[in-house]
């Protein structure tokens, strides 16, 4: 009973909301926890589990030593998978009634100067390799893409003569991005004298950026791309595919962008997400101060 609803929860999740895998990674390895924690009570149904099996199951988390948004990410999973046993009249309670999440610390992303930007996306040659990791590069700079969106990215999300890119974020929404004049020449570099030497015997493969053996790009490979050019640029700041998404925010808020603007081109669906940007750059602002002011 218990694990029919749990599969139950995941096809809901997968086929009705359109989670990606790795949303539903988080989902499963929260829920997969929980599912035995409340096994381990010898319950039998759901309808029997109440607030206290859930409160027990997040001590014991607190007691391993996990952080609080990681205790605050396996309630916001619990407590969605109850409100669906409850929409589907699987339990006729809601055990997550006043269960408080606790207070995460809002750690500000690393973001890298515009000046290490410069000499990231430096990058010389004309083989296929260098001029598709110039292309990958000031594409997810340009745009602030996620790299899973990135690599997703097909020729015909292209829209070159418009200047913009199609792309499909979270849950698979669709947004438009516009790209600058930079970055749509690094494309159209690498489409004409790149991706067909790169495509070898996959006419038929309509990803956007492949890797060495014609084969689309992955995550994994896309990171040590970049750890490599970091190293070869001499950025000595730890950067990850997401510093580069975080350095497209805070240097359009910089600039003066509209807030709602960069919302919308980065897919947040919540405004709260994108705000935590003017706080970076606050805090950029009181560092130049205290560095160049003679009184600071």
């Amino acid at each position: 009973m218990l694990n029919h609803a749990y599969n139950d929860f995941f096809h809901y999740l997968q086929v009705e909301r359109g989670l990606s895998d790795n949303t539903l990674k988080s989902y499963k390895r929260d829920l997969q926890r929980y599912t035995e924690s409340i096994q381990s009570e010898e319950h039998t149904s759901w309808n029997e589990v109440n607030r206290t099996d859930i409160i027990h199951f997040l001590y014991k988390l607190r007691d391993e030593g996990k952080s609080a948004a990681t205790i605050a990410r396996s309630i916001s999973s619990i407590r969605q998978f109850h409100h669906f046993l409850l929409r589907e009249e699987v339990v006729k309670h809601d055990a997550t009634l006043h269960i408080e999440t606790p207070k995460k610390e809002r750690k500000l992303p690393d973001v890298l100067s515009i000046a290490d930007v410069d000499k990231l996306l430096e990058i010389k040659g004309n083989s296929p390799l260098s001029i598709r990791n110039k292309a990958m590069l000031e594409l997810i700079y340009a745009t602030g893409l996620r790299v899973s969106e990135l690599i997703s990215l097909k020729t015909e999300d292209l829209h070159l003569t418009m200047g913009f890119v199609r792309c499909f974020g979270k849950g698979s929404k669709e947004r438009i991005v516009p790209l600058g004049d930079v970055a749509q020449k690094a494309i159209e570099d690498y489409l004409k004298y790149a991706r067909r030497n790169l495509l070898k015997k996959n006419r038929d493969e309509n990803i956007l950026f492949l890797n060495q053996h014609g084969r689309p790009m992955t995550r994994q490979g896309f990171w040590k791309i970049l750890k490599k050019l970091a190293t070869e640029a001499n950025i000595t700041k730890e950067i990850t595919p997401h510093t580069l998404r975080h350095s497209f925010a805070t240097h359009l808020l910089e600039n003066g962008a509209d807030l709602r603007a960069v919302q919308e081109m980065l897919g947040h669906s919540d405004i709260s997400t994108t705000q935590i940007y003017t706080h970076v750059t606050k805090t950029r602002l009181k560092d130049m101060y205290k560095s160049y002011h003679p009184r600071a």
